[in-house]
């Protein structure tokens, strides 16, 4: 077949983008490794195949991930779709078998006129035409290099060390205050969290005996990443290593006593709206159930809500807010867009969403058609915003959709009533802006 585009990765990202492509009447090669060459983490050569868990989560239209499922519903996505007819029981999240799911996408992709599948290692980026790369967490070691080369990045595959990141409005400033160390500059930067000499040492305790995540056996060689040391393995170091670390006190003092608390943990702002803030120096391994335990222990947290919880995993992803426009290309080579995870989303469903809008914007532009990204009060235009601009680009981690992500709701804060109606108010804004992009996008 003379195709149009090149989409590289048969994952869920790839397939849904190739998909899009090919319903808009453009000829697409969908290159997929795995038929030719494993890798570590799938069992099958299945395209789409899901490889930690059967569930794409919430289905709750008023939850962020189940509105982007209402989303990606609305726009024709075959993941979706496919994941509707194999859905198995599991409460008001939507699960799939497995299997019949991956084999579904696998014949829908490989049946439709439009779509080339190719099983190939693609070594090198194209160095000319359309292309979208959608190779996922586990890129190729050759084509990790040649994306290096094209973004300036000196390495891409490295143990994520991810730092946990609350919701705003869940921390209790009547306990935690405002205020950058030694007042430096002229805005108070960062939320504290104060701790006296009894809570730390509990904390630290609590830490070494917490109950951590394993190594799967692909990621057992892969180093940390520098600057990303786990809080638990710093404890381990010694009694007061964190308190010359992250949870220094000094420059800090306590509006309420006036003096400098044993120990601080700060809070750092992490998205451009204000809403979400990185728990400073907090990468881990503790398994989740145990961050959501030991983290609210955090005087000013009790009631702290996660819009992302630690992690320590292999991963390959760009920094996104830096190399891509709002249309998922690459500042430096325009011709090439990046979808799924390694553009630093997390999870199935974000991934198939960015694939689908990398998809649609590809295709729009072969056809002479003008397109704008969806605007951010939407679930895919909030991902989007985050991935290509919204978040701050050095401190750039991969994140799950999340109302943390949206333009706030004016006029609608505190109170767990009023949580949940901002939560209806934000779902029922993104229905009517998504259908005016669409009427428009068309």
């Amino acid at each position: 077949m003379d195709y149009q585009v090149h989409v590289i990765g048969g994952g869920l990202a790839g397939s849904e983008a190739a998909w899009q492509l090919a319903e808009a009447g453009v000829r697409v090669r969908l290159s997929e490794m795995r038929g030719i060459e494993p890798t570590p983490a799938h069992q099958t050569d299945s395209l789409a195949e899901l490889v930690c868990s059967n569930s794409f989560r919430s289905d709750d239209p008023h939850n962020a991930v189940g509105l982007l499922h209402a989303e990606m519903r609305a726009l024709g996505s075959l993941i979706l779709r496919t994941a509707d007819a194999h859905r198995v029981p599991a409460g008001s999240a939507l699960a799939v078998d497995r299997e019949g799911y991956a084999v579904a996408v696998t014949e829908a992709i490989a049946r439709h006129p439009n779509i080339e599948l190719v099983r190939e290692r693609v070594d090198a980026l194209p160095a000319s035409g359309p292309v979208i790369v959608a190779t996922g967490p586990l890129t190729a070691a050759a084509l990790a290099g040649s994306i290096g080369e094209a973004t300036g990045a000196d390495a891409l595959a490295f143990f994520d060390a991810i730092a946990p990141i609350v919701h705003r409005d869940s921390i209790d400033m009547d306990i935690a205050w405002m205020a950058s160390r030694w007042d430096k500059g002229d805005t108070k930067d960062y939320i504290n969290c104060p701790m006296n000499k009894e809570q730390y040492l509990a904390f630290h305790q609590a830490l070494l005996d917490g109950e951590k995540g394993e190594f799967k056996d692909w990621e057992k060689d892969t180093p940390y990443f520098d600057g990303c040391m786990p809080i638990e393995v710093m404890a381990e170091r010694g009694l007061d290593t964190m308190r010359y670390g992250p949870m220094k006190p000094v420059g800090l003092d306590d509006p309420r006593t006036g003096r400098w608390p044993y120990a601080v943990v700060q809070l750092r702002q992490d998205n451009a709206l204000g809403t979400l803030w990185n728990i400073v120096g907090f990468q881990t391994k503790l398994k989740h159930g145990e961050q959501i335990r030991l983290f609210r222990t955090i005087p000013g947290l009790e009631r702290a809500e996660f819009a992302r919880l630690g992690g320590l995993h292999r991963n390959t992803f760009i920094q996104s807010p830096r190399l891509l426009d709002p249309l998922l290309r690459l500042k430096t080579r325009p011709q090439i867009r990046f979808a799924g995870q390694i553009t630093g989303c997390e999870g199935y469903v974000e991934s198939a969403a960015v694939g689908l809008l990398a998809g649609r914007f590809a295709a729009a532009e072969l056809l002479g058609r003008t397109i704008e990204p969806p605007p951010p009060t939407t679930a895919l235009g909030a991902l989007l915003n985050h991935i290509t601009g919204g978040a701050e680009a050095d401190s750039y981690q991969p994140m799950n959709v999340n109302f943390g992500l949206f333009p706030p709701i004016e006029g609608a804060r505190g109170g767990r009533k009023r949580k949940a109606d901002r939560k209806a108010m934000m779902a029922e804004r993104a229905a009517e802006a998504l259908k005016d992009w669409i009427a428009i996008a068309a």
